[in-house]
């Protein structure tokens, strides 16, 4: 979280409230004037709406995300299986993600953050349509009129042809699909014109519930594997290098979700903004999604593992703000979330005498199921 200027991001990071100062430009994008700004004070009226808007918005695509991570994957649609995420894929991700990060760090030292921000925005508007309106289908067939007659598409590309002929793309969607990419497209220029804080969240809202429900986790040991990794990875780059931060400030993306403090004074054009980086939510969402699903495996009509884990992420976020108005340091939110959402759902399995049984729940992807069912047939018919 960080209060910082509009389009400025700190993803995985949490910052006590300030804005130390601003350059104030003109028209043709040149420094005009080096002004100083007082430093932004929040008034606890504030300061409580804006963290409390933040962890209740996290909360939604956790939620929602999870319990359609249950069926996306009897979906027909090839964007709608869910991606599967092996140890050998967790152990790397770190790795891969610090790469990242220090390629942007480099590219921003180099080249024209106007240019790289340009890309990223054209970029991050076309992934924000899909995603936006992939999130709005299952509400659009709940309250599109019966009246109105759909009609069914298909998008279909293959490669090859005869027997070597191979699916790329089988996307098949309907009339109100074709409304909610629409409406995406509206929200998608806004953003893009205005860099406006509600079309932002609607965007980040999109992406982290798009995550939680299509990246899946195959056991229990990769999840900790993932989290793990990444838990060092947050504190390495805030804590022990100024690369995260100084990617953030010059990074323009909706991959965060923000709220201003000073909404109750200026109202929707509010400027001085608390925020949470989307994967401070993703990243314990797929877990916590994963935990909902051995809930469903164990067939037993509860939801223990996924209350516990819910539960616990709330608290985990919780006590980063209050470590953070505390201590008035930057925090990496996953320092509290990981320990929590891995400890909680742990110590519930060992109570229970289901810590074995955890551990041993295993899912499979797609492809490997159907690769799995075709050697059935085929031993079935040698026999």
């Amino acid at each position: 979280m960080a209060d910082v200027n509009q389009g400025s991001v700190l993803p995985g990071e949490t910052t006590p409230p300030a804005l130390d100062g601003l350059n104030a430009t003109d028209s043709n994008g040149t420094d005009a004037v080096n002004a100083t700004v007082a430093k932004f004070v929040a008034t606890p009226e504030g300061t409580a709406l804006a963290y409390g808007s933040l962890v209740f918005m996290a909360l939604l695509p956790i939620f929602f995300g999870a319990l359609r991570s249950v069926s996306c994957g009897k979906s027909k649609n090839s964007s709608d299986m869910p991606e599967t995420i092996t140890g050998r894929d967790a152990a790397r991700f770190p790795i891969i993600a610090s790469c990242t990060l220090f390629g942007l760090y480099l590219f921003f030292k180099i080249f024209s953050q106007e240019y790289i921000n340009l890309l990223l925005s054209m970029y991050f508007f076309v992934l924000g349509i899909l995603a936006l309106s992939h999130t709005m289908s299952p509400f659009m067939n709940r309250i599109f009129p019966a009246s109105i007659p759909i009609k069914q598409y298909q998008l279909l590309f293959t490669q090859g042809s005869g027997e070597t002929k191979e699916e790329i793309v089988n996307y098949e969607f309907d009339t109100k699909d074709m409304i909610c990419l629409v409406i995406s497209t509206v929200v998608g220029v806004w953003y893009i014109l205005k860099k406006h804080w509600i079309a932002n969240n609607l965007f980040g809202l999109a992406f982290a519930l798009n995550g939680v429900e299509l990246l899946h986790l195959n056991n229990i040991s990769t999840g900790c594997i993932l989290l793990g990794g990444l838990f060092v990875y947050d504190v390495f780059w805030v804590f022990g290098t100024n690369v995260m931060v100084t990617v953030a400030k010059s990074f323009e993306a909706p991959i965060k979700l923000v709220f201003p403090q000073d909404l109750l004074e200026k109202g929707l054009g509010a400027s001085q903004f608390a925020m949470l980086g989307l994967g401070d939510i993703v990243i314990p969402g797929i877990f916590i999604a994963l935990l909902l699903r051995f809930d469903v495996s164990l067939k037993k009509n509860t939801r223990t593992y996924f209350h516990t884990s819910f539960l616990a992420y709330i608290f985990g976020l919780g006590l980063t703000i209050w470590v953070m108005h505390t201590f008035k340091h930057a925090q990496p939110a996953l320092l509290y979330l990981v320990p929590a959402c891995i400890g909680f759902p742990v110590v519930v399995a060992l109570l229970k005498g289901e810590l074995t049984e955890m551990f041993r729940y295993e899912e499979v992807s797609a492809e490997d199921a159907a690769a799995k069912e075709e050697t059935t047939q085929v031993e079935k018919k040698d026999k």
